[in-house]
């Protein structure tokens, strides 16, 4: 062992006394940085490492996962936009209660600990995402306010404001998310933050239906995305914008390049359908490729759940290119290729318009109406509309049938006998022939069916050659088939005695009697001759039946006469087709000169071009004058009063109807009660009931609701046996619910004294987003007419779901009403306020306070009816 002389020794002592006084420093001064009131270098390393990977970290990891969530919630529909985010709302915010919680507890902790770290506006961040993300958008709001006046970052500021924006789209209050988005455009963005703004901004304008911005925001976010951003699917939106504002070339563009980010795969899918869609179709070479690409997509094993979405396209780009019967073929495939009650029932809608529109088809395309109206949902897209044509169709296809018929027949009538008569003999013989063939194909499939193994085996060798002419070989045969069972009997499941309403089997055993051989009797059979069949002279039947004598034309051309003006009057008052209306009542007029209902046509055809032509309404009112003066509809021009003394008394009062009817959607009651008094001065017609019931509506806005019930009763026991009665029947009992809702409001006492300072007040929907749009107006309209009187608009929030714009204020009532009864005159006719729903009355400056204070809107209309409009009456 070797011995250390006592030199070494007393330096190796030394050493390690040098060394763990090193290490105590260390420490010493380690600790004295973790101290909240230091400002040393270790004490901001110290607070800024900690509060970054402890509470920050945690909060922002668990913030992802919420994101995941929320994500998860997007109900993706391609056939329709996609979302760009998904929407934040209360229910599905419980489900991930705890994960905000614990982000806000990280967050909070980090900022209570770690106070002067440089990542306390983060933590404050994270704070007030948990609050947006558990929809508490107040205290969101508030917080990511506080990181904005504090922060000393700007591009912590600016992510705090985008956030903001996100909170103020979420909660519907658009016009401040403008005020936010219109600040961060002036500012200078990171390009994370820009791309964040593009993309916040394209959300909101998309929750405003507003596609132009939106897809243009989304197009300058296009250079800022990255692979987490899911670009695929924001090109897939871009593609689903451009296609629906009709910019096809740029949609084909993004829907390629969304294809080159490997998206999901539905994405994929509805891409590479929508492409077909889109592409730009120069010649026959470019049709036969999209063709290629749908049998491409139909043969993919992996599209088996889509193929009724892939041929409903394929008959889309059919119809398109102008093929019907090709569409029509694809349409019934669809049909009947999956289980989508929404592309089923299209596919019936569009074979049903095709054959309406251009194959004139009208008996088949009520068929396929009526199965589009069994099938599609109630909120599909101008379902009433489709409703209602599927509902006159039937008149419809008797009018056009008669016409086509009688035509037919007068057409064959015209022409040589022997010559007819060799056509019809072709005609009948050639469709025997083809029933014949058709007959023994079925005889020889019936009898192979039936043969032995081998027989089989050759039948199916040979399959080729006699699958289309079995029923379940052609698959059109078969679409259409099932199209027409199930027009008949509607969706049923397939299951034994389906037609039978009470379902259950009943099997009553009986005793069976074995029968033996020997007691079997045979009786010999006579087999009698069959005596020949006589052959019907099918061609002589048909020429006995055409109308050969001037009486029998006369009666044909009669029906041809009445179908065109029914046909005429179906288009323009059952299905509002002023165009096919018009084109019915010229054929008749070219077709008929001498007719009976020429000055009525004429008249309808004044009425039609007065809302669009004034010049040729001009010329149908000086033809209807000049060539019949003396006519009922000629002294309608002249003298509006003339109906009250003639026999088409009803056809005033339904055209007077009209008009009141439209003056009393619009609120103003007294010009619809001056109609209404007008048509019912004509006299006691059948349409009288309309009359007095619309007469009883009126009452129910402008007198108190016991009036209201006593003429709804008075109505029912005048006319017992009216289609009406059941509709006023709903009415009164409608209305007991009103009068309990009145008695509850009995507390609200309006003023009766009706002199001093007015309001002019215009309620509305806060859902319709107007409140700029309604300012605006009035501000113009104001300064117009109403100069001199210095009048000023503004906006209250009424209640959570109704703004009010008033307009002040106005010296009397007399200035008020002149201002109200101009308006309804000038523009209420006008957007915005045409196209919504609204409420105007004018207020005294007392009484407003009292309707501010309750919210009393119904009570303070009735109120208003009463002691104003009444009295101006």
């Amino acid at each position: 062992m070797t011995v250390l002389p006592n030199s070494r020794l007393k330096w190796m002592d030394r050493s390690q006394w040098f060394y763990k006084t090193a290490v105590m420093f260390c420490a010493i001064l380690f600790f004295a940085g973790c101290s909240v009131e230091q400002n040393t270098i270790t004490s901001k390393v110290f607070h800024n490492v900690t509060a970054h990977y402890n509470g920050y970290y945690y909060a922002r990891e668990k913030a992802v996962e919420v994101e995941k969530l929320i994500t998860k919630t997007l109900d993706d529909d391609p056939t329709e936009i996609l979302r760009l985010f998904a929407g934040l709302d209360t229910t599905n915010a419980k489900t991930y209660v705890k994960d905000t919680e614990e982000i806000i507890k990280m967050a909070s902790i980090s900022i209570q600990r770690h106070p002067n770290s440089k990542w306390v506006d983060d933590n404050y961040i994270m704070v007030g995402l948990a609050r947006l993300y558990a929809c508490d958008f107040q205290n969101a709001i508030l917080t990511f306010k506080f990181v904005n006046t504090k922060s000393p970052s700007p591009d912590t500021r600016h992510t705090a404001l985008l956030h903001l924006l996100r909170t103020f789209t979420e909660q519907g209050d658009y016009d401040r998310a403008d005020e936010v988005f219109r600040f961060l455009e002036k500012e200078k963005l990171t390009k994370e933050n820009a791309k964040k703004l593009y993309l916040e901004k394209a959300y909101l304008y998309q929750l405003r239906h507003d596609y132009n911005n939106m897809v243009y925001n989304l197009s300058m976010a296009d250079s800022l995305l990255v692979r987490k951003d899911r670009k695929g699917r924001i090109y897939f939106i871009i593609g689903q914008v451009y296609q629906k504002l009709g910019f096809n070339a740029e949609a084909y563009n993004f829907y390629r390049k969304c294809l080159t980010t490997n998206p999901e795969y539905e994405i994929d899918f509805y891409a590479r359908l929508n492409m077909a869609q889109v592409a730009n179709i120069q010649d026959k070479r470019d049709s036969k490729l999209v063709r290629k690409q749908f049998e491409k997509l139909l043969a993919d094993a992996k599209n088996q759940e889509f193929k009724d979405k892939i041929y409903f396209e394929y008959g889309e780009f059919e119809r398109k290119q102008g093929l019907v019967p090709e569409a029509i073929a694809k349409y019934k495939l669809a049909a009947h290729a999956g289980t989508s009650k929404r592309i089923q029932g299209q596919s019936f809608l569009r074979v049903g318009q095709l054959n309406f529109d251009s194959l004139k088809k009208y008996s088949q395309a009520k068929l396929y109406y009526d199965s589009a109206i069994m099938t599609l949902p109630k909120e599909f897209e101008n379902y009433n509309a489709i409703k209602k044509r599927q509902e006159v169709l039937g008149q419809f296809v008797t009018y056009t049938e008669t016409i086509t018929l009688n035509d037919s027949l007068l057409r064959l009538a015209a022409m040589d006998t022997s010559l007819l008569r060799k056509q019809l003999d072709s005609a009948f013989a050639a469709r025997d022939k083809k029933i014949a063939s058709a007959k023994k194909r079925k005889k020889r499939s019936e009898s192979g069916s039936g043969s032995s193994t081998n027989q089989n085996s050759a039948f199916n060798n040979n399959e080729s050659t006699t699958t289309s002419d079995w029923y379940f070989g052609n698959s059109s045969l078969v679409a259409s088939g099932q199209t027409e069972f199930q027009r008949i009997w509607g969706s049923i499941p397939l299951e034994d005695n389906w037609r039978r309403s009470n379902k259950s089997n009943v099997i009553i055993d009986r005793p069976v009697a074995e029968t033996k051989p020997a007691e079997v009797v045979t009786k010999p059979t006579v087999v009698a001759e069959s005596a020949p069949v006589a052959k019907v002279d099918e061609a002589g039947k048909v020429l006995k039946s055409l109308p050969y004598t001037e009486k029998q034309k006369s009666e044909l051309l009669a029906k041809i006469e009445d179908a065109y003006f029914k046909l005429g009057d179906l288009y323009y008052f059952n299905l509002e087709d002023r165009l096919n209306a018009a084109e019915s009542y010229q054929k008749l007029l070219d077709r008929f000169p001498e007719s009976e209902l020429e000055p009525e046509s004429l008249y309808k055809l004044y009425l039609i071009y007065q809302e669009t032509d004034l010049v040729k309404a001009a010329m149908y009112a000086d033809r209807l004058n000049l060539e019949h003066p003396n006519s009922t509809f000629a002294k309608i021009l002249i003298n509006p009063n003339y109906l009250k003394e003639t026999s088409v008394a009803a056809e005033k009062q339904k055209l007077i109807y009209k008009e009141a009817y439209a003056l009393f959607q619009k609120n103003n009651l007294r010009a619809a009660q001056d109609k209404i008094d007008q048509a019912l001065q004509v006299g006691e017609t059948n349409f009288t009931p309309q009359l007095d019931l619309l007469k009883v509506l009126i009452v129910g806005r402008t007198e108190d609701v016991a009036k209201y019930q006593f003429e709804l009763e008075g109505f029912i026991k005048k006319y017992p046996a009216e289609p009406m009665k059941a509709y006023a029947e709903e009415l009164l009992a409608s209305s007991k619910a009103l009068l309990d809702k009145l008695e509850r409001a009995k507390g609200i006492q309006y003023s009766t004294t009706t002199t001093g300072p007015h309001y002019f007040v215009t309620v509305y929907n806060n859902s319709d987003r107007i409140t700029n749009p309604v300012a605006d107006a009035l501000d113009k309209f104001n300064a117009g007419q109403w100069k001199n009187l210095k009048l000023t608009t503004s906006n209250l929030a009424l209640t959570d779901d109704k703004t009010l714009t008033m307009t002040v204020e106005f010296a009397d009532r007399e200035s008020a009403l002149s201002y109200f009864d101009k308006f309804l005159a000038q523009l209420s006719n006008a957007k915005p306020f045409s196209n919504y729903k609204f409420y105007n009355f004018v207020i005294t400056k007392d009484n407003f306070q009292t309707f501010y204070r309750t919210k009393a809107l119904d009570e303070y209309l009735t109120f208003f009816d009463r002691n104003y409009q009444k009295q101006s009456q």
